[in-house]
């Protein structure tokens, strides 16, 4: 996160925008609060460093379990640290939410960003199988339409 603020830090947060999907959710969030610019946050992850912390150690990748990486217990600390409570400005935010999403909760997404605009979606998943149904109103919410 240090490196991608470096990179972005003199671009001007009111001209840009950041999406995240998942974890990318999170993510997104925190670099939206940083630059105070708009997001677009798709079944965003709540509470990672939560969600994360029984992975740690030796774990197989999900596209090819042949591959192994280790999640660190210090991950789970950098996690923790990106989160920044309230949003600056819950307009800027545009989450669209799946009730279901078979890997998030819902109710916790709906919960963690008051204020924002949001999408509830009544099916889907957490992958946004649907997505291409949305694109239309993430390009109009960030200006793009």
């Amino acid at each position: 996160m240090a490196l991608l603020m470096d990179g972005i830090r003199a671009w001007p947060g009111d001209g840009m925008a950041v999406v995240g999907s998942s974890l990318g959710g999170f993510y997104a969030t925190h670099v939206a609060q940083a630059m105070r610019c708009k997001a677009v946050l798709l079944n965003p992850a709540v509470h990672p460093a939560r969600d994360l912390a029984k992975y740690v150690g030796e774990q197989s990748t999900w596209h090819d379990p042949s591959q192994r990486f280790v999640f660190e217990p210090e991950f789970v600390d950098e996690l923790r640290a990106l989160d920044g409570g309230p949003l600056f400005d819950p307009r800027k935010c545009l989450a669209i939410i799946a009730k279901g999403d078979e890997v998030l909760d819902w109710r916790e997404m709906v919960g963690r960003y008051p204020g924002a605009q949001l999408k509830l979606l009544d099916g889907s998943d957490h992958a946004l199988s649907d997505f291409d149904q949305h694109i239309d109103e993430v390009f109009a919410f960030l200006g793009l339409a």
